[in-house]
């Protein structure tokens, strides 16, 4: 399930499981810092006719553990799942090839995540951050999270130290930035986000190493930056679109969001709340799982208010149950009412 939301410039450590590396094939699981390789105990160059055990590979890095936590935290997102196994892939075998001492440069990792709000894009790059860090391709595997607001000043001289900041903050790690497009004002002439572009296309080009950096927001949004912006498009190798819920996902994460609350639909409830989405999705300002998560807050809340006007006492059953009326007071089944999540 995608976890709540996270405050724009925080950082999100990732699980840390293996060993950070500057380079394929090596530290994946020493005990040697990054900072100090252990250069006595540095793998020696396999002969032409060794053999390497991929699954084994596989296993030690603790990348399955990576796939599993996405399944259980999102629900769909067949191809985004798909691409990103490919991606890991393409690391495992440059760390075998660099076993073998053939010429492995570090791939370029820098990413482009397009789709509607609510469709798990952070999540996935939260579990990209520890991914790459179980690979060895970052050395810390953490993730800051960051919008325009963390990255350009509003006044001359105040964009930069700004920007350098949070690049600091997330070396080692994945920089993922928000709604990427609004760093570029077209319209304004002395908007400074063209600085942090700028700052941002240097680093990501000569610390590429040591840095990730992952853009998101609406695909057609995101084509006109990269069209204004060619420099940054020459730097992103994955574009990754994520694909808005069906109905039947969409239903399958509340049932997820209900369990994880401790609370259950009753057999009529699951109809309505099925009926919810289904007008909800064709409304304005639909979130897919944000949206989930809100209809499902807001059935509490009224479940809640229920429950406190009663004069009886009430049971296990009771607290744990939502009914339809939870959910029919929602001006969501209001005739022509279009606006959303009440």
């Amino acid at each position: 399930m995608t976890p709540p939301d996270r405050l724009p410039g925080s950082e999100i450590p990732a699980s840390r499981v293996g060993f950070g590396m500057s380079r394929p094939g090596r530290n994946s699981a020493g005990s040697a810092t990054p900072e100090e390789p252990d250069n006595d105990n540095e793998e020696e160059t396999l002969p032409p006719d060794a053999q390497v055990d991929l699954s084994k590979d596989r296993a030690e890095t603790g990348i399955d553990d990576v796939f599993k936590a996405l399944d259980e935290d999102l629900v769909g997102l067949a191809p985004v799942k798909k691409r990103i196994r490919e991606i890991a892939a393409l690391l495992l075998v440059d760390r075998a090839r660099a076993r073998f001492g053939l010429s492995t440069s570090r791939p370029n990792l820098h990413m482009n995540f397009t789709g509607s709000p609510g469709t798990g894009k952070t999540t996935v790059a939260m579990r990209m951050s520890d991914m790459l860090h179980r690979l060895g391709y970052l050395r810390r595997g953490h993730l800051v999270s960051v919008t325009r607001d963390d990255l350009v000043g509003q006044y001359v001289g105040h964009t930069a130290p700004k920007t350098k900041e949070v690049l600091k903050r997330a070396m080692g790690g994945v920089l993922f930035i928000d709604e990427a497009y609004y760093l570029y004002r077209e319209d304004n002439e002395r908007d400074y986000g063209q600085e942090s572009i700028e700052i941002l296309l240097q680093v990501m080009e000569n610390q590429r190493e040591d840095l990730v950096v992952i853009l998101a927001g609406y695909k057609d949004k995101m084509d006109s930056f990269f069209a204004a912006n060619p420099g940054m498009s020459s730097r992103i190798a994955h574009h990754i679109d994520f694909p808005d819920y069906t109905l039947d996902e969409l239903n399958d994460i509340g049932k997820l969001m209900m369990r994880d609350e401790g609370y259950r639909f009753s057999e009529e409830a699951e109809k309505t709340f099925r009926d919810y989405l289904k007008r909800r999705k064709d409304q304005p300002r639909f979130a897919n799982a944000r949206s989930v998560r809100n209809a499902i807050e807001r059935a509490r809340l009224r479940h809640a208010s229920r429950l406190m006007e009663t004069d009886e006492s009430v049971g296990k059953d009771q607290l744990v149950t939502l009914t339809p009326e939870d959910f029919l007071s929602s001006r969501v089944f209001a005739e022509g009412d279009g606006d959303g999540e009440k």
